[in-house]
């Protein structure tokens, strides 16, 4: 299943030129997948800028109002892999739409809420959306790219998101800033509604995206390799939360510049994702490992720059996109090893790397926090960032090529 190459099918005139067709068409279902997750990932970070917005009109404390971020996190952590596993049997491209059409009413909820508790809610049936989206989507993806380009079809999918942290985040921020925080989940919702169009229009509809048996996608989880990747894959990318969460105050506290700059050494940062982004996905299938360790490898490096010299403002936003960049090239290679290590599984693989991303955004904050409240610095949350990626780069190196993946070749 799941193993030929897209070859759509042409209007009476267009199939003389079939390789423009097939190419024209692939071209169109990407970019519907990849608009699925702009969406999706504007919601997420833009979240994050509209914080104090929301926190005042809902009458709550703004550690009170982060609980909505929070919850969207364990949406997707508990949410998404179990969504992907009740669906099981369900074709990828009517999973996409039923995601779609959840991913509206989560936001149509945020938009309409009244107090902390409903926006919580919503924020958690939102998140409940996204694993399972991005799984989903990698698989469509590796569908329309053909056999051995499992690593650039997810980097594919992951592109909507890199592209909402440069552009969609900071303009649904503004937006929230100066229409009303509602305004935010209400535009969202309307670009997931143009992506449901898209998906309805150009994703294919094919027996070969038919999912497999729930008791498949259960086995899956019976493998502790899946486990052990999808920590290193928590542990390793947290320093890249350890950062991000930290941008505003690396600039105003450390860096002495004016909050105008925070708007930009977002985009800096986003830009790096969306650099490392495109680079891994071709590393993870040409390479085995590469992505993986020439990624932690180089955060490492970053982070120590800005631990030491952060404080200069240039080297600062070099360093900003050095982190997000070299972090970015980590992430495809780590779907490529869940994918070899639970080949018949490839939609709850995508789910639960979603799901490990949402752990390390946990984990960076939370390191970041303790090394700020012990009064280490405002630089001294890199530090906490280093020392889970060089955990997580030793656990890696100590197990995983050690241990072969299943003989049965990998699906993407």
């Amino acid at each position: 299943m799941l193993t030929h190459a897209y070859r759509p099918q042409c209007a009476a005139e267009e199939r003389r030129h079939t390789p423009e067709c097939d190419t024209r068409s692939t071209k169109l279902t990407l970019f519907a997948l990849a608009l699925g997750t702009f969406a999706i990932g504007t919601g997420e970070f833009g979240s994050n800028g509209i914080i104090q917005l929301f926190s005042s009109d809902l009458g709550v404390t703004i550690p009170q109002a982060t609980y909505a971020v929070t919850a969207y996190a364990v949406g997707v952590m508990i949410g998404s892999p179990t969504i992907t596993i009740l669906a099981a049997r369900q074709n990828r491209k009517q999973l996409l739409l039923g995601l779609v059409l959840l991913f509206l009413v989560g936001n149509l909820l945020s938009a309409i809420a009244q107090n902390l508790g409903m926006l919580i809610a919503a924020r958690f049936i939102t998140g409940t959306v996204q694993g399972a989206y991005f799984g989903a989507g990698a698989v469509v993806a590796a569908y329309v790219y053909g056999p051995g380009k499992g690593g650039k079809a997810f980097a594919t999918v992951m592109g909507g998101l890199t592209v909402a942290t440069i552009i969609g985040s900071p303009l649904g921020t503004f937006l929230g800033q100066h229409v009303g925080w509602q305004a935010l989940y209400v535009v969202v919702a309307a670009i997931g509604l143009c992506a449901g169009a898209a998906v309805l229009a150009w994703v294919p509809t094919t027996r070969d995206l038919d999912g497999g048996s729930v008791s498949q996608e259960l086995g899956a989880l019976r493998r502790p390799m899946v486990w052990v990747v999808m920590t290193v894959a928590a542990l390793g990318i947290a320093s890249i939360f350890a950062v991000y969460t930290f941008i505003g105050p690396f600039v105003t506290d450390a860096a002495l510049a004016g909050e105008s700059l925070i708007p930009i050494a977002l985009a800096v940062f986003g830009v790096g994702m969306a650099v490392g982004n495109q680079i891994g996905g071709r590393l993870a299938d040409r390479y085995e490992y590469r992505g993986l360790v020439i990624g932690y490898g180089g955060v490492l490096l970053f982070l120590i720059t800005i631990g030491a010299a952060g404080g200069t403002t240039w080297v600062l936003l070099a360093a900003l996109f050095g982190v997000g960049a070299t972090m970015m090239l980590a992430i495809p290679t780590i779907q490529v090893l869940l994918t070899r290590y639970a080949p018949e599984a490839p939609t709850l693989m995508g789910a639960l790397n979603l799901a490990s991303l949402n752990l390390a955004n946990a984990l960076g904050a939370i390191g970041g926090s303790i090394t700020l409240s012990a009064g280490l610095g405002t630089l001294s949350t890199v530090w906490a960032g280093l020392v889970l990626t060089v955990t997580g780069l030793l656990l890696f190196a100590a197990t995983v090529p050690r241990v072969a993946p299943p003989v049965r070749a990998a699906v993407a």
